[in-house]
């Protein structure tokens, strides 16, 4: 599991599985129903993982950071497999992320309240 505090859980909208981010840098996926990790950790991200959301189709995790990125990842590889170059949409620590319900957006919340919306299509 994590080696540090863990900052965000979210789970698929099916139920089966949970997503995490921490401390460690790292983003994990997780059997819901026993617990146990699923394939490796995703590294990537140069400080604490914040924030981090399933896509409504499951196909994609996104995850943001205090290294001020947003990330997206293939949800269902089994090892880090990330999706394009990370996003650098702002200048302070990414708080929040979320897919809307269309899947080609992502929305993104930073430490000054600002609020930013990114074509997802990296």
């Amino acid at each position: 599991g994590h080696n540090h505090s863990v900052w965000s859980v979210a789970f698929s909208p099916d139920g089966t599985r949970i997503v995490s981010g921490s401390s460690d840098m790292t983003v994990r996926l997780w059997n819901a129903t026993n617990g146990t990790q699923i394939g490796d950790p995703f590294y990537g991200h140069e400080d604490s993982v914040l924030s981090v959301a399933f896509s409504p189709d499951e196909s994609k995790i996104v995850s943001g950071s205090n290294d001020r990125t947003v990330r997206i990842w293939d949800a269902c590889a089994t090892n880090d497999i990330q999706i394009g170059d990370p996003l650098h949409v702002h200048e302070d620590s990414v708080l929040s992320v979320a897919f809307p319900s269309d899947e080609t957006r992502i929305v993104s919340e930073f430490t000054d309240n600002a609020q930013r919306i990114c074509d997802s299509a990296t």
